[in-house]
């Protein structure tokens, strides 16, 4: 079993990541959405959570071998970049969504020098939005920013194409395609369902994928 297979079988059997495409869910931006995601769950699930963290290791070790430092997504990715870097043996910080409004006002948790290389973990990447946000604030504080890993990915376009002209790398341990091939082999989904789903990844506000 490869490594997408793996975490994407983690993910669905402690439900955070649960498909409902005949009930979908609304999010914040009036999207109607055939899945939920919450990589917080792993935390406490000990067994996956392991396979996250290794997982996300060996990411790391493979792709950037030469990294120096982890930073966390706040709030979402603190707890894995702490549990990763832990298991590597590097240190780790984390990167507000905004700067403090009190004390020394920083954005950028722990020691960070200029020149440092860095890699950012985060949680879920939809639209890619605050990762580049996250990475944009490292380089403005004079760090090598190597890439992006995360847990899980929705790979839709825009998010897509936000990177690229970001110049951001991101490797995911799996995706929404894997996820949902796997969720139709075990069942948590008919299989004619797979379908509708990648029709929602490809176009999250066409809801033509919507059962009427």
């Amino acid at each position: 079993m490869n490594t997408k297979e793996l975490i994407a079988k983690d993910l669905l059997k402690i439900r955070a990541v649960f498909f409902r495409p005949d009930e979908p869910f609304i999010w914040a931006s009036g999207i109607k959405s055939p899945v939920y995601c919450d990589n917080r769950l792993t935390l406490t699930a000990p067994e996956v959570r392991n396979d996250v963290e290794n997982s996300l290791a060996a990411v790391i070790r493979e792709k950037y071998p030469e990294a120096e430092v982890l930073m966390g997504t706040s709030t979402a990715g603190i707890a894995h970049a702490a549990i990763t870097g832990h298991i590597m043996g590097l240190p780790m910080g984390y990167v507000r969504s905004g700067a403090k409004d009190h004390g020394r006002q920083n954005r950028i948790e722990g020691r960070l020098e200029a020149g440092q290389k860095v890699v950012v973990v985060e949680d879920l990447i939809s639209t890619g939005g605050s990762v580049i946000e996250v990475v944009e604030a490292l380089r403005e504080a004079g760090a090598e920013v190597l890439g992006v890993v995360s847990i899980f990915t929705y790979g839709m376009k825009k998010g897509l194409e936000r990177l690229a002209a970001a110049n951001v790398e991101n490797t995911s341990l799996t995706d929404f395609d894997v996820i949902a091939k796997v969720a139709a082999e075990e069942g948590y989904i008919a299989p004619e369902d797979v379908e509708r789903l990648i029709k929602f990844r490809n176009d999250p506000s066409d809801e033509s994928w919507i059962a009427k």
